[in-house]
Order: structure tokens, then C-alpha cells, then sequence
């Protein structure tokens, strides 16, 4: 979620950004996020003020109690009792208007760094650095679930009669061949001085909006029934989180 103050003082900013993400659509989130912060700048202005008089009305009933100014001192709790009840007003207004404000922005993008080239699509892609030069070979290449099948690594079949559609099991040297890989990926990175960590694979509501536009990820996401609780597309979500 990107710092609300770039809202409050240059909303062409986010504009221009959300114009060079080819995500038009989301520009009047800006103007409705800037209006309804104002609105809720002002209600907590007027109830940090109020609750900053009914505290000195407060302080100034005792002192009349002991004066045997009874009278002045009824009408003040009056005045007490209305401060308190706009206060409550108010603090339900900032929640709602809070909570609104929070779930336009989790919409809004992230500032790309200006060294990002501008692109709708993968055909306007921009080459940053070559080095050497592409081997293309004479001849068509298999895919590698192919070659996989090929040699008696995956099965497919029994995966689908007990997984459905798109799972496999690896079998034998490819399953073992995964595992290296994955084992070479890990010492690498430890190589190069990062920490290997086990991230949890379940992550609460709240930290699925911290990291990434919930109303956007919510139909690509798994949700475990009846608990807050959300199933991680990569690690970096629980990692961030």
C-alpha cells in the first residue's frame, strides 16, 4: 500500500503512475481517497478538540461541586454529556471512513521506479543487458513434461483419479532430481549470504491485504473454511506479512 501522504500532496503522481500501469480504471480511487481523508482529517480534528474541552469541563465541575455552584456545575455535565455523545458520533465516522480509505488504497499500485520501462504488453518488452548469444537448435524441442513421462517420472493418471486435473506424482530419479534442485537453489542463495527460512503456508486475512490487493487476489486464493485463514501463493506473502 502506497504512503497516503503522496495523496494528500501530489496526486498526479498516482495518476501518472496508474497511467503507465495501463490501469485507468483505477484513477478515480485517487480523488475518492484524497476526498474521504479530508473527511476523515476533519471529524478527527473536531473530536480530538471536543474530547480536549470535556476533559477541562470535567476538571471544571469538580471545582464548582466544592464551590456550592451546583447549578453552574448541571450545566456543564449537560455540555459534557453532548461533547460525549458527538465524540462517539465521531468515532464511528472516522472508523467507517478509515476502513473505506484502507480498502481503495490496497487498489491503488505501488510507485514504479522511473528507470521501469512503459509497456502494455510482453510485445513492448525492452531488452536491459545481453550477454552472449541464444543457441537455437534444428530442432523441435519436447516439452519436459514429455520427456518426464518419457522416462517413467511422473504419473499423471493417479494423480488425477486422486487430485484431479493438473496434479502428478514424481516418480523415482525425477522426484529425487527436484529435490536436488531445489536443494542446489537453497545452498546457492545460503552461499551468498541470505537465510534459509520455512515460511508458515497459511496466512491471516489482514496480512493478505498488507501484501498484495486482496480484492484482486481473493478468486486466486485458497481459504481454509470456517478460519481466517488463507493458503500462500509464494513465500515472499508470509515473509512480508
Amino acid at each position: 500500500m502506497i504512503d497516503i501522504e503522496l495523496i494528500r500532496t501530489n496526486r498526479e503522481l498516482v495518476k501518472e503512475n496508474i497511467k503507465r500501469k495501463f490501469q485507468d480504471e483505477k484513477l478515480p480511487l485517487v480523488d475518492e481517497v484524497y476526498e474521504l481523508d479530508k473527511k476523515y482529517r476533519e471529524a478527527k480534528m473536531e473530536g480530538d478538540n471536543l474530547r480536549a474541552e470535556k476533559n477541562k469541563l470535567s476538571s471544571e465541575i469538580g471545582n464548582l461541586m466544592r464551590e456550592g455552584k451546583k447549578d453552574e456545575a448541571e450545566a456543564i455535565k449537560v455540555r459534557v454529556g453532548e461533547n460525549a455523545k458527538r465524540i462517539e458520533e465521531l468515532e464511528s465516522l472516522e472508523a467507517d471512513l478509515e476502513s473505506s480509505i484502507r480498502e481503495k488504497m490496497y487498489v491503488i499500485p505501488q510507485i514504479m521506479d522511473p528507470s521501469v520501462p512503459i509497456g502494455k504488453d510482453d510485445s513492448e518488452n525492452v531488452e536491459d543487458k545481453r550477454f552472449g548469444e541464444p543457441v537455437v537448435p534444428n530442432y523441435e524441442i519436447p516439452y519436459h513434461a514429455d520427456i518426464i513421462e518419457r522416462l517413467n517420472g511422473m504419473d499423471k493418471v493417479s494423480a488425477g483419479r486422486t487430485s484431479g486435473e493438473g496434479f502428478y506424482y514424481l516418480l523415482g530419479d525425477i522426484a529425487r532430481l527436484h529435490e536436488a534442485m531445489l536443494a542446489y537453489a537453497r545452498d546457492f542463495m545460503i552461499d551468498h549470504g541470505f537465510t534459509y527460512a520455512v515460511p508458515p503456508f497459511m496466512i491471516h486475512k489482514d496480512v493478505v491485504e498488507g501484501v498484495m490487493s486482496f480484492p484482486e487476489m481473493e478468486a486466486m486464493m485458497y481459504k481454509i473454511e470456517g478460519e481466517d485463514l488463507y493458503l500462500i501463493g509464494t513465500s515472499e506473502h508470509s515473509m512480508i506479512g
